[in-house]
Order: structure tokens, then sequence, then C-alpha cells
């Protein structure tokens, strides 16, 4: 007769991997963490990660992506930099503020910008090709955010500068309901 170590409680699930120095907690910037639960993408890009903060109880999510040559952004000066997704999310955030715009559709639209940048063999795109690309998708998802982000990236000068993208805004819609 064995022995059923499950039943005598020697037996467990394994615990889940305690970061002791690792991830900032987003809420109380507690360094240590648990790993609750990890997931890679579709494309096995990225690796996202639920994690406990082990000071206040809180969950957040990480993710991990390979880090790899940078990806440049040319201005319109002639100057590069490097590609940043947040700071296009943070523009993003702004534009669709108050706004029935979910995160998950703005990530959306910074994975198919980051994509058409990882497709190029450059390794680089211009800021007016990246503010064209969300533009585009804002105006599709809603037409204040896509007006919001049009004024600031398109930096309008006045309120006829303004009001010609508007008329052009409408008059692209009126077309659409036409039959």
């Amino acid at each position: 007769m064995g022995l059923d170590l499950a039943a005598c409680g020697v037996l467990r699930t394994p615990l889940p991997k305690v970061n002791r120095d690792g991830m900032k907690c987003p809420y109380c910037a507690h360094l240590g963490d648990k790993v609750v639960d990890s997931r890679e993408s579709k494309e096995g890009e990225v690796i996202r990660r639920r994690r406990e903060c082990l000071e206040c109880g809180r969950r957040f999510t990480s993710y991990e992506r390979i880090d790899e040559i940078p990806y440049m952004v040319v201005k319109k000066d002639g100057s590069r930099e490097r590609f940043e997704r947040q700071k296009l999310i943070s523009g993003l955030l702004k534009a669709c503020e108050k706004r029935p715009i979910s995160p998950a559709q703005l990530d959306t639209i910074v994975d198919e910008v980051e994509t058409h940048l990882h497709d190029t063999e450059e390794r680089e795109m211009s800021t007016s090709d990246i503010g064209a690309r969300v533009m585009e998708r804002l105006r599709e998802l809603d037409k204040v955010a896509y007006v919001r982000f049009a004024s600031v990236y398109r930096k309008f000068e006045d309120v006829d500068e303004f009001l010609r993208e508007l008329k052009n805004l409408l008059g692209r819609a009126d077309v659409k309901a036409a039959p």
C-alpha cells in the first residue's frame, strides 16, 4: 500500500515566484512582488505578467519585450530620437480624455504604429507618418479625440485653421452618410 503524499499535505502546488528586488509597485513603490500569472502574446514577442505586491497586496501588469536595435523617429527638423511607445500612448490618452475609448483600443493603435515601424527596413519613421496613421485611426474611433489630437499634432496657429479641419472632418462625414 502506497503512501498518499497529497492526502498528507506534503505535495502542494508550487508557490508563485517571489521577486524581492524586481518590479516597483505602481501603487506603493515597494520592490517586492510575486508573479501570479504569465502569458505570451500570440506572436511570442511579448510576455505579460500579472504581479502582486508583497507590501500592499495590489495587483499590476508588466510586459517584457526583447531589447533590440532601437527604432527611430525622424522629427520635422530632421533630428532623430528613439521611438517611445509610452510617449505615443500619453499623447493619445490626453486626446481621448473623458471620451468613450478604452485603453485596449489605444494599445491597438500604438501596436499598429509599432508593427509598421518594425516592418520597415530602415528602422525609422517620420513623425508626420506616425501622426497621420494615428489620426486616421482616431477619425474612425472618435471625432472629438481626432480633433484634439490633430490640434496638437498639426499645431493649429489660429481658430481658422481649426475650423478648416472641422469642416474637412464634417465634409467627410457627409460623404460617408450620402447614399
